[in-house]
């Protein structure tokens, strides 16, 4: 497989080629392949989407999923490719006033730099890899079938084909999750989100969140001439609206001018939006049989702190530095996952709670005096206290090849 001889996470030597399905071809299930694949695993990417492509606009991919992104095979020049390179600047309210403002210093970079990304431009990014590494994609198949086998004994069964691992990487409304852990469903959030890309450059140069009652706006260049809008709001589940756009300018009339002028400049079909759901407390492991659970099947959290799209990352990187090194180097899959299953879970839930506690103090809040005690006791904190604040969340380095245990 093209790339694979030099590259560390490849066993010193592979007495068999072991086999895994990979259960959706989201960022997170395409990282999974992508990792097992260097590792020298046959690998198959199930997907019940009659085609690929990434449903969302837009996100700030952190330091940390830049590191899974190098741990995954991709070079600086290819990273820097996937988007326009700034920072997160900080927050507003509703009126444009600053709450608080990070500069664009050295320290601030180091500690909360961003690439703006096209989510599309990124799963194309991961596709082309996965391919070029041998994994077969398989488009039109749903999972109605699923026998998670034995990590000591029987073959894990999915959808006719059997494997040794099967990756749970179908996302929030997870087909491998409702069959393996049905007491565990995804809840919504009380919040809905327009998102669009839209032609130009908007708004500040860095990443710009504006707060308001129960609402929040956000900007994020992901290219020089190109700028992603977010705007998060409470609604009624399954809300049915005619005019998406027109519903988001009405919704946010009276915002900063930045605001009023990035919804003026957006084309009407450019808008998604998609009610908000997430997987409080996440699962009670990630592991089962065969079976292991990566990205919002095993963790799906509020977007409150934006690392969706990280921790897919992370937990695809992971599945082969964890799982697929040390088991294609002789050793048994069961200590494997549960070292997975160590690794990823703890910190996932962390972000998970510090999620909601985020949403809570920040886009959550209700309107009144509340928006008013919370802006001045913010205004207060030192722009240092967020960068290095940040650490917990975006300090994430990969870890080691485990070592195989026989």
């Amino acid at each position: 497989m093209p790339g694979r001889a030099d590259h560390p996470l490849d066993p010193g030597s592979v007495t068999m080629t072991r086999t895994a399905i990979v259960v959706g071809a989201g960022i997170a299930g395409l990282s999974s392949a992508i990792s097992l694949a260097r590792t020298g695993w046959g690998v198959t990417v199930v997907e019940r989407s009659p085609a690929l492509g990434e449903v969302g606009a837009g996100f700030a991919m952190s330091r940390n999923a830049v590191a899974a992104l190098r741990g995954l095979g991709f070079d600086d020049d290819a990273v820097a490719r996937l988007g326009y390179a700034t920072w997160a600047g900080g927050t507003w309210d509703l009126h444009g006033d600053p709450i608080l403002t990070l500069p664009d210093t050295p320290e601030v970079r180091a500690s909360v730099g961003l690439i703006g990304v096209h989510r599309r431009r990124l799963h194309e990014t991961l596709h082309r890899r996965a391919v070029d590494l041998g994994v077969e994609v398989v488009t039109g198949t749903s999972v109605t079938t699923l026998d998670p086998g034995d990590p000591d004994g029987a073959p894990a069964v999915v959808a006719g084909r059997e494997a040794d691992l099967v990756v749970g990487a179908d996302g929030m409304r997870s087909a491998v999750r409702a069959t393996l852990f049905p007491a565990n469903v995804p809840v919504y959030s009380g919040y809905s989100s327009w998102r669009a890309i839209t032609p130009g450059a908007w708004g500040a140069e860095a990443l710009t969140q504006y707060w308001g009652a129960h609402a929040e706006f956000g900007l994020l260049r992901t290219a020089a001439d190109e700028t992603y809008w977010y705007g998060y709001v409470a609604m009624p589940e399954r809300t049915r609206l005619d005019d998406e756009l027109g519903a988001a300018r009405e919704r946010f009339a009276g915002w900063a001018p930045p605001v009023q002028e990035v919804l003026a400049a957006t084309a009407p079909d450019a808008v998604l939006r998609h009610d908000v759901h997430h997987l409080p407390g996440g699962l009670p492991h990630y592991a089962t049989g065969r079976v292991v659970m990566v990205g919002d099947a095993a963790h799906g959290t509020l977007p409150t702190m934006g690392q969706g799209a990280a921790t897919a990352l992370e937990d695809g990187l992971c599945v082969g530095l964890l799982v697929g090194s040390p088991v294609a180097a002789g050793g048994r899959l069961a200590p494997a996952l549960a070292g997975y299953d160590a690794a990823r879970r703890p910190r996932c839930r962390a972000l998970a709670r510090a999620s909601v506690a985020s949403g809570r103090f920040g886009s959550h809040l209700g309107g009144g005096w509340r928006q008013t005690v919370r802006n001045r006791i913010m205004r207060l904190t030192p722009a240092s206290a967020i960068a290095r604040g940040s650490q917990a969340a975006m300090g994430w380095t990969p870890p080691e090849p485990a070592a195989p245990v026989r």
